[in-house]
């Protein structure tokens, strides 16, 4: 048996001149090579595939449009600022790999997040990569301005000598007036819970986004954002429902919350996303301290308006099997109809609640969606249909004709059911008051069920949310199973 072979200087040199090569051609591959201490997980490489592909959507000139969502301090900066350094090497060494791009001059990158410290440090951090052995090997050639050259590289701007790129960093809100882009970068656009808490900070973001920040790409130009969520109404925010309203077709919205909410492909429900750099142990701590709102948004992306205070939604009791019939007293399914089909308006909502001889309360089932006319009777009729006879069905009735004829149609579809119109007046916070005093009393029961998790979230924000649809069919729902209790063994015999 021989000798095991020994590992030669030209074997290292044969490795690292593949490793070079591939990081020119692989993000992925680039960001090993040049931090060879880096902490690696699988998200880190998993964004970095993301990346990936949307070079080369950019390559294609398909205007890629991307907005990463990730807890605070997991490296999704340095990720970013890797990406935008491969790229400015690549295009300005090797133009003819960047497909549709290697028409332009010159790559041109506009960076900006909510401070210019923050934008400074980027800068900076670029500066010393480009400067860096690691980098010259890969992409040989590639200067920073010297003396002698008349492009800038300052606190505010690298230029590339012998091209037409740069990296320019600035605010949101601040000024790129007369800088044309071929990628816009936007990392962090709100500072903190109080400016995400101001709608006039919000609009003066918006704003930016929309008159200076998209007016100034290029025909292949693309978009990336990278950030923490603080708020429901955030720039991100406003661009889903861009989205969603078909406007904005080309934007990608991923989503990396801190702890696994369901499993998914690389780690199971209660995991962390980042354990090697952050445990879940720490994560749990960081948890305990912070307001449910504001770990929602920063560590799971899932940004909600803070509690309305009048539903604590610790006093519900979730539990897993219906009490007995023989307990039940009255029952009742209150729907509160909405017209809105897909989108971002309201929910029709239809709640099925029960009263019990020892004066508490079940919330069995709530049916919640946006459905058109047609697909909402059809809706409406096969859940009263499973709800049963002894159930006593209500529709909301809205002002005018048209939400009479609304409720008729309902009642007509329903022939052979208990069914009726209710018009309720008055202001929905208020109608919602005695219901909430049993929610508080903890007198209401939730059948455990996939409709929970938005139901709690709507009853939290209530009533600064957006969607209280859930709320009005609960406490329209309440008021009839109170004041229209019948002795369900009678009505049956």
């Amino acid at each position: 048996m021989g000798s095991p072979r020994t590992f030669s200087t030209d074997d290292a040199d044969l490795i690292e001149r593949f490793c070079i090569a591939k990081a020119r051609e692989e993000f992925w591959a680039f960001r090993r090579y040049m931090n060879p201490k880096m902490k690696v997980g699988w998200w880190q490489r998993e964004v970095a595939r993301e990346l990936q592909a949307f070079a080369e959507k950019f390559f294609a000139g398909l205007r890629p449009a991307l907005a990463i969502q990730a807890p605070p301090q997991h490296g999704k900066s340095y990720q970013i600022l890797d990406f935008l350094a491969w790229l400015l090497g690549r295009h300005s060494v090797y133009p003819e790999t960047c497909g549709v791009l290697a028409q332009h001059e010159g790559l041109r990158e506009v960076y900006a997040s909510f401070s210019d410290r923050l934008g400074v440090r980027a800068n900076l951090r670029l500066q010393r990569i480009f400067r860096s052995e690691r980098f010259q090997k890969i992409f040989p050639g590639f200067r920073l301005p010297g003396r002698s050259d008349p492009e800038l590289c300052n606190r505010d701007i690298i230029e590339i000598p012998g091209t037409e790129g740069y990296f320019r960093n600035t605010t949101v809100a601040g000024s790129i007036t007369g800088e044309g882009l071929d990628l816009g970068v936007v990392d962090d656009p709100i500072k903190g819970r109080k400016d995400a808490s101001s709608p006039t900070i919000r609009d003066t973001a918006w704003n930016w986004f929309t008159d200076d920040l998209f007016t100034r790409f290029s025909d292949f130009g693309a978009f990336l954002m990278i950030l923490t969520r603080w708020h429901v109404d955030d720039p991100l925010g406003r661009l889903i429902e861009a989205k969603e309203r078909g406007e904005y077709p080309e934007l990608t919205v991923l989503r990396y919350p801190a702890v696994a909410e369901e499993d998914e492909p690389h780690r199971q429900r209660g995991e962390a996303l980042f354990p090697e750099h952050k445990s879940l142990e720490f994560l749990l701590r960081r948890k305990a301290l912070m307001l449910e709102s504001s770990w929602e948004s920063l560590y799971q992306q899932a940004p909600f308006v803070a509690s309305g205070d009048m539903f604590p939604i610790e006093r519900f009791t979730i539990i897993d099997v219906m009490p007995p019939r023989s307990e039940i007293t009255a029952s009742v399914r209150y729907w509160d109809k909405a017209g809105t089909k897909d989108g971002e308006g309201a929910e029709t909502s239809g709640t099925l609640m029960h009263r019990l001889r020892d004066g508490t309360f079940v919330i069995e089932h709530v049916a919640h969606g946006r459905w058109g006319a047609l697909e909402r009777e059809q809706k409406i009729k096969a859940w009263t249909e499973a709800d049963g006879f002894l159930t006593r069905v209500f529709v909301e009735q809205e002002p005018g004709s048209g939400g009479k004829e609304s409720a008729e149609r309902t009642i007509i579809n329903l022939a052979g059911f208990i069914v009726a119109a209710d018009r309720p007046t008055g202001d929905k916070a208020v109608r919602a008051e005695p219901y909430a005093a049993q929610v508080q009393a903890g007198a209401v029961k939730l059948l455990r069920g996939d409709w929970n998790r938005p139901f709690l979230e709507e009853h939290e924000q209530f009533p600064n949310g957006k969607l209280k649809d859930m709320v009005d069919s609960s406490s329209g729902a309440f008021v009839k199973v109170v004041g229209d209790a019948y002795d369900l063994e009678a009505l049956a015999s």
